[in-house]
């Protein structure tokens, strides 16, 4: 296995702190799942953790969409529906609404947090979390 950064180590420290004190168990394979979102460059799509999980392809797909699934309602991941792939978050969302800036041109895709607007909510309707995605050109590809 590649050594891990820093960086990575401290953010899966992080992360793994968290799910303990919510009672969520967060598994060596998740874990791996998780680290390989925080090393990627931008999103990752779910075939593409396969294929670095297991390069002799002894990992099933069903393996890695469970970890991403644990990953999303956990909050430590998010999925860029545009790109049909996964983005690491390992930060608090309290009281926010994470926003996705989605380049169309090179893919980049940047996080930005704003409070939740809970008054737009339907009457008894408690939002636990909220993506938006926003499509157009980075500042480097306009």
């Amino acid at each position: 296995m590649a050594q891990v950064s820093q960086n990575t180590s401290t953010k899966l420290r992080r992360a793994e702190a968290d799910c303990a004190a919510r009672g969520l168990s967060l598994t060596p394979l998740r874990k791996r799942v998780l680290e390989l979102l925080l090393e990627a460059e931008g999103p990752v799509k779910a075939y593409d953790l396969l294929a670095s999980l297991k390069p002799d392809g002894s990992a099933q797909p069903p393996t890695v969409y469970r970890a991403l699934d644990f990953l999303t309602q956990a909050g430590l991941a998010h999925r860029v529906e545009a790109l049909n792939a996964y983005l690491a978050c390992v930060h608090s969302h309290d009281g926010e609404v994470a926003e996705l800036f989605i380049c169309e041109q090179c893919g980049k895709v940047i996080e930005e947090h704003r409070e939740v607007l809970a008054e737009h909510a339907p009457q008894g309707f408690r939002i636990e979390r909220s993506v938006i995605e926003h499509y157009g050109r980075c500042a480097e590809c306009r």
